[in-house]
């Protein structure tokens, strides 16, 4: 079937923001700490007796907690290979994936450096799970998304997708193609994996930066510098963030996974807004790139990541 416009693809990745933002809710509620130890919302020694006790909601947000990943990109290169010991067919929850974590050893001490992990994001999910008192999937759906009017978006399964959703497609070196229902876990999560069309992410960013999902001082801490990732690119919580003259001029989210590319990004300078999503593993950084350098002025596009 031809794709349109409204179509809903997934976005592997991108969807850690939709995790960062409802810990930030909760945050703003009460319910939580972000300088608070994972130790006091989840039974570390039941659920992660490896972890350091040290580790804050914090570090995990920023990606610096010092945990092992259950995919680490540092040493595999090939995502699918993951699922040959762990049925992804399974992994439909949070809780799905403590036995990927769970014996685990730590990397480096808490706070030590930057090192991209999906593992934290899924500990993060089940911290909400626990503070919000409901499924991980249901808090996004019903304090992000409907607020927003993203009717087109959800944590849909592999093996259900409502009509009009992309299937993932991966190409094989003889050039047929497959689709990627084995390849990714069959329901996304915490650490991404949700479908959206392209202009619900729009409605989403101008909920975002217009305080319509989170007041100014919660809001602002999100899209605060947390912790370099390299020269002038940094992370804040569960968003890239492009610096130039000590200013902030790109706020961006990114996913890739076998059948799946996407960008999306808000650029404060202009208040413009893109989205970009592809049902193959690449596509969505070279169409962004384009769209960058035909549409931002004064040089924004002076770097893409």
């Amino acid at each position: 079937m031809p794709n349109t416009a409204y179509t809903s693809f997934g976005t592997a990745s991108g969807g850690k923001l939709f995790t960062a933002l409802s810990i930030c809710q909760l945050a703003e509620q009460g319910v939580l700490k972000l300088d608070g130890r994972i130790g006091d919302y989840l039974n570390l020694k039941e659920y992660f007796p490896y972890f350091s006790t040290e580790i804050t909601i914090h570090h995990l947000l920023t990606h610096s907690s010092g945990i092992s990943d259950y995919f680490d990109e540092e040493v595999m290169d090939d995502f699918e290979q993951l699922w040959e010991l762990h049925p992804m067919y399974r992994l439909r929850t949070p809780g799905d994936f403590i036995p990927l974590i769970r014996d685990l050893p730590m990397k480096f001490t808490p706070g030590g450096r930057f090192h991209y992990n999906n593992a934290g994001y899924i500990v993060l999910g089940l911290v909400i799970e626990q503070a919000a008192g409901m499924p991980f999937a249901d808090y996004v759906e019903s304090r992000i998304f409907q607020p927003c009017g993203m009717t087109r978006s959800g944590y849909f399964s592999l093996d259900r997708l409502p009509a009009d959703t992309a299937t993932g497609y991966i190409d094989e070196e003889d050039g047929t193609w497959r689709s990627n229902i084995y390849s990714i876990p069959v329901k996304g999560g915490a650490d991404g994996g949700v479908f959206l069309a392209a202009p619900d992410m729009l409605k989403f960013w101008d909920a975002l930066m217009n305080g319509g999902l989170l007041g100014a001082d919660l809001l602002a801490r999100l899209l605060s510098p947390q912790i370099a990732d390299k020269e002038c690119e940094y992370y804040g919580y569960g968003i890239w963030i492009t610096k130039r003259d000590n200013k902030s001029v790109k706020y961006h989210i990114m996913g890739s996974d076998p059948g799946v590319s996407f960008r999306s990004a808000f650029y404060p300078g202009s208040e413009l807004a893109l989205a970009v999503t592809c049902n193959k593993s690449m596509g969505a950084y070279r169409m962004m790139r384009m769209i960058e350098e035909e549409l931002l002025t004064e040089g924004l596009a002076w770097k893409v990541f």
